[in-house]
């Protein structure tokens, strides 16, 4: 490496952030980046470590120590074409996903207290670099093939498996067309993640280039209603599967259906037409002026708490069923599994209260929903138990962020004649269905996930359809 001695020399820095008090007004992004000297310095804390974990760690394969060395040299075109050698979002990623590839960095394997009582320099600012290595690069030239295969591929789902699958087919020269049943491109990407962790115009920015690559995107067209399977399976040589986890797992307690119980995504989904200024579908669900009550304490449930206080809400709380996580790893869990800690994000830090270790028995009201009863647990013998203690929290709007249950079954599923598993995801064998020229990838192959796995998912199966068309 151009700096043997950086991850010594150098503690690990980020970007700041924009002060709390004036970002909970707008839904600009709050993340900011580091002038260009600090980041080549963090890039200069890769170390020589000879067997490179944060491969293993990053679905995707990155070659970060590569592009860490390039950036250290100055040089930001040859780092962005290494980057964008494996990650066809890195725009994306280096903006949403939790880098699992820093958690397994060589600099993260140490977590005891070093000699002095300080703590080791921590892992290489991994994400921070490959985010402003995409910034510096959104307006990519596009990549179109210079010959054309003729074969045309359907995708049913533009989320970031579907986006990632027809970029990497038109780019190997086929017809691809891209079926979203929503007004607007971009799946999760468009209407689940808020802008202030991810603007939408960089995602504009990289639609375009796709379009300019020759792909073909047509909304509003629900495959299984407006088109059905066979006709796909019937105009198109090739049909990928890429929708996202639609089914959200739901609460089973007494007052579940009083008015003001939503499902997270349906809430963050209206304001994110509200920031794009396209209208709202269904009864506005807003959280100005009410007590809200977020179960879940994921990445959704994060966003939903983001999104409550841009809205002025009275208060905001978050519960989650599981105990608080250990700061630290402990020894069942160890380098380089993902680590099962305590993690703060960007939305908790705003504000609101977080609870660890409460169910929810019974939500109280009469003509809506005015309070949530629950109850204290703690893990005992691998079990849930009640601990005695109970609790009542005001709540005028409570949103369900508890995961994802599945695909939804009927519809283009029943018509291909694929078939399910017991968590309901479509079963297929390196991505191919038992259905001939039918493949899956992302939620609907593997469920609920990151998406840096998606992007992973679509281009495996974008390979391996790439394959079979050219033997059949």
């Amino acid at each position: 490496m151009g700096r043997p001695r950086g991850f010594i020399e150098l503690r690990r820095s980020k970007g700041e952030a924009r002060p709390i008090a004036e970002r909970v007004h707008d839904h600009a992004e709050y993340d900011l980046p580091l002038p260009d000297p600090e980041l080549r310095d963090q890039a200069a804390r890769c170390m020589d470590c000879g067997i490179p974990f944060c491969h293993q760690g990053c679905p995707l394969g990155n070659l970060i120590p590569e592009w860490n060395d390039l950036v250290l040299a100055g040089r930001f075109d040859e780092a962005s074409a290494s980057l964008h050698s494996t990650n066809n979002f890195p725009e994306v990623t280096g903006r949403v996903c939790p880098a699992p590839c820093e958690t397994s960095c060589v600099l993260s394997l140490e977590t005891l207290p070093t000699e002095g009582g300080r703590r080791p320099p921590g892992a290489v600012a991994i994400k921070q670099i490959e985010h402003q290595i995409a910034d510096r690069n959104l307006h990519l030239a596009p990549q179109r093939a210079l010959v054309r295969s003729g074969r045309r591929v359907a995708i049913v789902g533009s989320g970031p498996a579907g986006l990632a699958a027809a970029q990497q087919l038109a780019r190997r020269g086929h017809d691809v067309t891209v079926f979203e049943r929503d007004d607007r491109v971009g799946g999760l990407l468009r209407y689940g993640i808020p802008d202030f962790k991810l603007d939408k115009r960089v995602l504009d920015l990289r639609l375009g280039q796709l379009e300019k690559e020759g792909v073909t995107f047509r909304t509003r067209v629900h495959v299984g209603v407006d088109v059905r399977g066979d006709q796909l399976r019937a105009q198109y040589d090739a049909v990928l599967l890429a929708g996202g986890a639609l089914v959200p797992r739901d609460l089973a307690a007494p007052g579940r259906a009083l008015p003001g119980v939503h499902f997270a995504m349906d809430y963050l989904t209206q304001e994110n037409r509200r920031v794009a200024n396209v209208p709202v579908i269904g009864e506005p669900i807003l959280a100005t002026g009410k007590h809200v009550v977020v179960l879940g304490g994921g990445d959704t449930g994060s966003d939903c708490v983001g999104t409550a206080l841009r809205q002025e809400a009275a208060s905001v709380t978050s519960l989650e069923l599981l105990p608080r996580p250990p700061d630290e790893r402990r020894s069942s869990n160890p380098w380089p599994e993902w680590p099962l800690v305590f993690r703060t994000s960007g939305s908790h830090e705003e504000g609101g209260e977080r609870r660890f270790g409460v169910r929810t028995t019974e939500l109280v009201g009469e003509d809506c929903i005015r309070a949530l009863r629950a109850e204290a647990v703690a893990f005992v013998d691998g079990q849930l138990v009640p601990t005695g203690e109970t609790l009542e929290l005001p709540c005028d709007l409570l949103l369900l962020a508890m995961g994802f249950v599945g695909s939804a079954k009927a519809g283009v599923l029943e018509q291909l004649g694929v078939d399910l598993d017991a968590r309901g995801n479509v079963v297929a064998e390196d991505h191919a269905t038992a259905v001939r020229g039918v493949f899956v990838a992302g939620d609907m192959r593997r469920g609920q996930s990151l998406v840096v796995w998606a992007i992973a998912e679509g281009r495996r199966a974008a390979s391996r359809i790439d394959a079979f068309l050219a033997s059949s």
